[in-house]
């Protein structure tokens, strides 16, 4: 990158120079060669912003309804359609581990990887709560509701020297497959469910049910406990250095990142004031525009908080 930027450097003082002394026909014969210094300026921009650990990994991604009943679940399965949505637009690959169906309709977990360039380096923008305001098909009074869901990133680890895990911590059960809504997909005993609690204050369940294969489903459900570990540590390195900061971080459902207010047709992130007003395409997976402001506040985030003398 430090090549790319000497390059760039050097082509963008030749051209600007270059301006400086043509004349207007001139100028305009050179107005190609400034878009291309411009497009160049800001695809070495956008690469700054995938200074993170992990940023070529795999994103594993956990989307959980809020309080609210049938209305939260509704939303989670929404949610989940605009990520898959999303990878469609960028030719990701979807795998979806497990997903719950809700009594009457939506979901209460699902459990996804999504694969692609830079899969994690991209969708780590999306990882909070969000919120849904709407009229309830759901309410026979048609009231406006508002209901959360939150989604979890994290990146895909699969080397297994990074995250160590002792067998003797981790209990293997196997059970047949179930699909969405609980029909089955398979005649053999192929999923596989981790329960880890070693170190932990809560248990850690993993469940794949993605593949037919047992071995393959249960490799696939390793990696996601690493990738939950190592997330469990990053999280806890976190809240260190926000409290060596003096920062308080809610963890309530009011500290939503973006909401969607249907019935006044707009798309608000919170973080970074960007507002469409299509909701429709937004669920439709059109997030290219909150994923890039988020990524550009998060590294704004991590530059305030190098600057105050913590490490990255």
């Amino acid at each position: 990158m430090v090549d790319d930027f000497t390059r760039l450097e050097s082509d963008v003082l030749g051209l600007g120079e270059m301006l400086e002394l043509a004349s207007d026909e001139e100028r305009v014969e050179l107005e190609p060669d400034l878009l291309e210094a411009t497009n160049r300026v800001e695809a070495l921009y956008k690469e700054t912003l995938f200074n993170v650990h992990h940023a070529d990994s795999a994103a594993i991604m956990v989307i959980k309804p809020g309080a609210g009943g049938t209305e939260s679940q509704d939303w989670a399965e929404m949610l989940l359609r605009m990520v898959r949505r999303y990878a469609e637009r960028h030719d990701f690959a979807v795998e979806l581990m497990d997903v719950t169906a809700g009594d009457q309709a939506g979901i209460t977990y699902a459990e996804l990887i999504v694969r692609g360039e830079r899969a994690y380096g991209l969708l780590r923008a999306e990882a909070g709560v969000h919120r849904l305001v709407r009229v309830s098909p759901f309410n026979a009074q048609g009231k406006r509701q508002t209901s959360f869901s939150s989604i979890e990133i994290m990146p895909e680890i699969e080397d297994a020297s990074e995250v160590e895990i002792n067998p003797t911590d981790v209990r293997i059960d196997v059970f047949r497959a179930g699909g969405h809504g609980g029909q089955g997909v398979n005649t053999t005993d192929s999923a596989v469910r981790l329960t880890y609690k070693a170190g932990t204050p809560d248990m850690i369940v993993v469940v794949c049910q993605d593949g037919r294969s047992q071995l393959k489903n249960k490799d696939k459900a390793f990696t996601v406990l690493r990738s939950r570990l190592y997330e469990m540590e990053m999280k806890k390195k976190r809240e260190i250095e926000d409290k060596a900061r003096g920062q308080q971080k809610s963890i309530e459902w009011g500290s939503q990142i973006r909401s969607y207010v249907l019935d006044k047709q707009y798309v608000k992130d919170h973080r970074t004031g960007v507002m469409q007003h299509n909701p429709a395409n937004v669920l439709d997976g059109d997030l290219d525009e909150f994923i890039w402001a988020g990524l550009e506040w998060m590294a704004g985030q991590r530059a305030t908080a190098t600057s105050s003398g913590d490490d990255d």
